[in-house]
C-alpha cells in the first residue's frame, strides 16, 4: 500500500520524532506522529512500527485511538 491510496480504512499520520527502539529484541520503533486528517486532526500520538521509518515519513494508521505504553517502565 502506498501514501496516495487512501481507502478511507486508514489515516495518515507524519512521524515527528523517534523515540527509541522497543520489543524483545529491539525489533520496532516507538514514534511520536502527528494525525494530519480525520476527527483527531493535529493529535500527537505514540505507536510502535515494525520496519525502517525515519522522521518525515507518512504513516497510514487503520486507527487513532490507542497510544502505546512508554518505554523505559520506571
Amino acid at each position: 500500500m502506498s501514501a496516495e491510496d487512501n481507502n478511507g480504512d486508514s489515516t495518515a499520520a507524519e512521524v515527528i520524532e523517534i523515540v527509541g527502539k522497543t520489543g524483545m529484541h529491539g525489533e520496532a520503533m516507538q514514534v511520536k506522529c502527528r494525525i494530519r486528517e480525520g476527527s483527531n486532526q493535529g493529535r500527537i500520538i505514540t505507536r510502535n512500527v515494525l520496519g525502517p521509518v525515519r522522521e518525515g515519513d507518512v504513516l497510514q494508521l487503520r486507527e487513532t485511538q490507542r497510544d502505546a505504553d512508554s518505554i523505559g517502565g520506571r
